[in-house]
């Protein structure tokens, strides 16, 4: 035992071998491009419409065909990967991307600008799936929280630089400028892999795409997200154009289930992965994040704005404070999953986020920006100790071949908890401002104090899974 101990601990302090961070570096670069892109467009949405005299239904379809052509290809990711190898894969989804982005930039109404993010859409789709996959396999599960820690940081930067770059080139340049940012990104990504991605792949040259399953669990998400995007439009959940798709997105998702259970080899996605008790405590936290984060991440910057009468600059660089907070936290927390495990670490991680919200939830019109500054440092520590262990915890104990699938189904997840945390927090913030005048200041800091406190509240609820992670690794490794 002691031996044993010994060596697990020589292991956890040895270096990442260079060849794994050139890797993942090389992977970084690209994956700055659609974090980039999705922040930027959160802020500039609005602005968007004007330029291109678009009505805010049309215009909020440039958001949601992005998000639909998402659905459509993240689940065929595992396989693609596995069929054509991850580089040629990886450059493909660059190459989409770009591609998508130049076309935006010459949009000339909302209609072809709508087209044209579906494409970006199918890139940005890709992307960060595969960029998991081949992380993850290169380690061979060792350092998954060290790993995460770098090749996490383009979801740390997002948050932070998009809103501000986002501010600038709205206040300063011509709208299409928010399109043109992702070009030298995407063609400098290509270059390093061309360069700094490996040739030799173990491709399944003879795995046929899995028809049948696609075409039940793509219509499915489409649908899903889409009845999710609804919400806000329709302030509700109980409107038509809500309920319909996504009961109908539930049916064939339960379809899917009963489908893959039954096929014994080569699914579109291998829903056996939830026998492994992390990867089924990492999903139920990936989605609850939704509620708790991406759902916050909507409210904040609308909360300087309407409530602060901040510009839209100034609200993103109000938020740099929450970034500066995720970067103190997240080398410790990569260290400390690998060493103690990801439970205490989440569960130390959850605490910090709640914290740092309560100040939001009780905020009125002048409340100290110093106070919110200082909340936001303690509410960024706490999401940065949380994101890295709950992705690390993910793929503890699966196979190589496990790898592929495990990524599209965490990406997934993820995204359609974040679509229902922004929709849920949504609706409850317009039901509280549709209570109280529009023009009084004081029922609007207490309408965005309500919601908030909700985001509390489902942070919170994430720590009953959390127990759920494994508390040491080498321990989780042999099934305890």
């Amino acid at each position: 035992m002691k031996n044993s101990k010994e060596a697990s601990q020589s292991v956890l302090s040895e270096p990442i071998d260079p060849a794994l961070m050139k890797l993942v570096w090389v992977l970084l670069v690209g994956t700055l491009a659609p974090l980039f892109d999705t922040t930027i467009m959160n802020v500039s949405i609005d602005t968007l419409g004007q330029s291109l005299h678009a009505s805010v239904s049309s215009i909020h379809w440039v958001m949601t065909s992005y998000l639909l052509a998402l659905g459509i290809v993240v689940p065929i990711t595992g396989w693609s990967v596995n069929r054509f190898g991850g580089k040629r894969m990886w450059i493909f989804a660059l190459a989409v991307f770009l591609g998508g982005s130049i076309l935006c930039s010459l949009s000339w109404n909302v209609g072809s600008l709508i087209v044209f993010r579906a494409i970006q859409g199918i890139g940005g789709g890709l992307m960060l799936p595969i960029m998991q996959t081949l992380v993850v396999q290169a380690s061979g599960n060792q350092k998954l929280g060290k790993l995460m820690a770098v090749a996490g940081l383009p979801a740390l930067l997002g948050p932070i630089l998009g809103p501000v770059v986002g501010g600038l080139v709205i206040e300063n340049l011509n709208w299409r400028w928010v399109f043109y940012v992702n070009i030298p990104i995407c063609i400098t990504a290509i270059i390093l892999a061309r360069w700094g991605l490996s040739d030799k792949v173990t491709t399944k040259h003879t795995q046929h795409l899995d028809v049948i399953g696609l075409t039940l669990i793509s219509p499915a998400l489409v649908l899903l997200i889409y009845g999710l995007s609804q919400v806000g439009i329709h302030h509700g959940f109980g409107h038509a154009s809500v309920l319909i798709p996504i009961i109908i997105g539930l049916i064939l998702l339960a379809a899917f289930a009963i489908y893959v259970l039954q096929k014994a080899e080569s699914p579109l996605l291998d829903l056996r992965l939830f026998k492994s008790r992390p990867f089924t405590a990492s999903s139920i936290l990936l989605f609850l994040s939704g509620l708790s984060t991406y759902g916050a991440m909507l409210l904040l910057p609308m909360y300087y704005q309407q409530v602060r009468g901040e510009s839209v600059l100034a609200s993103g660089l109000l938020l740099v404070p929450q970034g500066i907070g995720m970067l103190l936290t997240r080398s410790l927390a990569g260290k400390l999953t690998d060493q103690i495990g990801s439970r205490p670490v989440v569960l130390a991680g959850t605490l910090l986020t709640a914290l740092g919200t309560l100040p939001f939830a009780l905020a009125g019109a002048h409340t100290s920006q110093t106070l919110l500054a200082l909340a936001l440092i303690v509410r960024g520590a706490g999401l940065g100790a949380v994101f890295l262990p709950i992705m690390a915890s993910a793929y503890v104990g699966l196979s190589r071949e496990q790898i592929p699938d495990a990524s599209s189904a965490t990406r997934l997840i993820q995204q359609i908890g974040g679509a229902f945390g922004a929709s849920v927090l949504a609706v409850i913030l317009q039901n509280q401002l549709s209570s109280h005048s529009a023009t009084d200041l004081v029922a609007r800091a207490h309408a965005f104090d309500h919601t908030f406190l909700w985001s509390l509240g489902f942070t919170i609820v994430g720590l009953i899974p959390a127990f759920l992670l494994p508390r040491i690794r080498s321990k989780a490794h042999s099934g305890a």
